[in-house]
C-alpha cells in the first residue's frame, strides 16, 4: 500500500478508500490510485481486513454437482449478482452425499465468510446444527418444499411432479414409468417422485414400473436405463426421467430403435437445459427456474433486496411445463 501511495503521490489512506470503495475520493485521484495498483501489480491483504472485521468477502456456494447442467446457470445468476458488491463467491461440490456436505460447510464456515448458498433443504444434524450457528445469512436453494434455517430459494417439486403427472394423465398415458439417476440422494426428484405418484393415484394410477441408478446423469446411462425398462415393460407408453440428460438420451435410444414418439411412447424430463435444443425432438420438460434462483438468493446475501432486510426470506418460483415435441397433443 505504501508502493501504492509513493507511485501515485497520494496518502495511505487515501489509496486505502479507493481500494476498498469507501468515502469520498475524487475521480482524477481514484484512477490515479488504481493506474498505479495495476501497474505495481497490488493485491490487498484480505487476511489482514478480515482479522478486525471477523468477515471475509466470501460467500461460500455448495452445490451437489459441477457436472450436472444445472448448476453452472445458477452460479452465473449468483456472479451477475454478486459482481458489483465487493463479494467473491467460493464454490464447494458434495456429490450428493451428506457426510460431504458436512466437511464442506465445516470448511466454509471456518473462513467466517459472508454469506452460504447451498442447494437442497435436507442436511445431516451436525450440518443443520452448524448452519444454525453460522451467524451469517444462509440461504437454501433450488427448494422450498420444508423448513429452511433462515431463507428459502427455489421451487415446490412436488407440486412440479404432480403438475407434470396432470399433463401426461391428460394426454392419454396410462401405463408410466419413472427413470431416476443420484437416488436415493437426490432429495429434490424423491419430492418430484412422490408428488408425481400422488397426481397418479388420483386417478387411479400407479406407476408400472420404475428404475433407479445411484450414480451421475450421462446420455449412455439415460439410453441404458431405457433400454432396460422397455424391455422389462414392454407394454408401458409414458417414460418420466428425473432430469433432461437421461431424458435426452432416453429420447435418443427410443429414435434409434425406430419407437414412435410421442404415439407409442411418449417422454418426460425435468430442468429445461440447453442440451434440448440440439435433440432431433424437443424432449417435454420443465424449466426449474435456476438462473433466477441464483440471482435471488444472492441478492438476499447482499442485502439487495427491496425491503433491504437480510435473511429470512421464502420465495417461491413456478416453473414452466414444455411440452414440446414428445407429448401427444391433447
Amino acid at each position: 500500500m505504501r508502493d501504492v501511495s509513493e507511485a501515485s503521490g497520494v496518502s495511505e489512506m487515501t489509496v486505502s478508500r479507493v481500494l476498498r470503495n469507501r468515502g469520498d475520493v475524487s475521480d482524477g485521484t481514484r484512477e490515479r490510485v488504481l493506474e498505479a495498483a495495476r501497474r505495481l501489480g497490488y493485491v490487498p491483504n484480505k487476511i489482514a481486513g478480515a482479522l478486525a472485521s471477523q468477515r471475509v468477502n466470501l460467500v461460500g456456494v455448495i452445490i451437489p454437482s459441477l457436472s450436472n447442467m444445472v448448476f453452472p446457470e445458477v452460479m452465473t445468476g449468483i456472479s451477475d449478482v454478486l459482481e458489483d458488491t465487493g463479494l467473491q463467491p467460493v464454490v464447494g461440490v458434495t456429490n450428493y452425499l451428506p457426510e460431504r456436505e458436512e466437511s464442506v460447510i465445516y470448511e466454509m464456515l471456518s473462513w467466517r465468510p459472508s454469506g452460504l448458498i447451498l442447494a437442497g433443504l435436507e442436511h445431516s444434524e451436525a450440518s443443520q446444527a452448524m448452519l444454525a450457528q453460522a451467524g451469517v445469512p444462509v440461504v437454501e436453494i433450488m427448494d422450498i418444499d420444508g423448513t429452511p434455517v433462515d431463507s428459502a430459494v427455489g421451487i415446490s417439486h412436488r407440486r412440479a411432479g404432480r403438475q407434470m403427472a396432470e399433463a401426461i394423465v391428460a394426454a392419454g398415458y396410462r401405463r408410466i414409468a419413472f427413470l431416476g439417476t443420484q437416488m436415493p440422494n437426490d432429495h429434490r426428484a424423491k419430492k418430484r417422485l412422490a408428488g408425481f405418484e400422488e397426481a397418479l393415484a388420483r386417478e387411479g394410477l400407479q406407476l408400472a414400473d420404475r428404475e433407479f441408478y445411484s450414480g451421475g446423469s450421462a446420455l449412455l446411462k439415460g439410453r441404458e436405463m431405457t433400454e432396460a425398462v422397455l424391455k422389462r415393460s414392454p407394454d408401458v407408453d409414458f417414460l418420466y426421467y428425473s432430469n433432461d440428460m437421461i431424458g435426452a438420451g432416453g429420447l435418443l435410444y427410443c429414435l434409434d430403435q425406430g419407437i414412435d414418439v410421442p404415439g407409442r411412447v411418449g417422454l418426460a424430463g425435468f430442468n429445461g437445459v440447453e442440451l434440448l435444443d440440439g435433440l432431433p425432438r424437443r424432449l417435454a420438460t420443465m424449466d426449474a427456474c435456476r438462473l433466477d434462483i441464483g440471482r435471488l438468493a444472492a441478492e438476499i446475501i447482499a442485502g439487495k433486496r427491496p425491503d433491504g432486510i437480510v435473511g429470512g426470506e421464502i420465495i417461491e418460483l413456478t416453473p414452466t411445463l414444455q411440452p414440446g415435441d414428445t407429448i401427444r397433443k391433447v
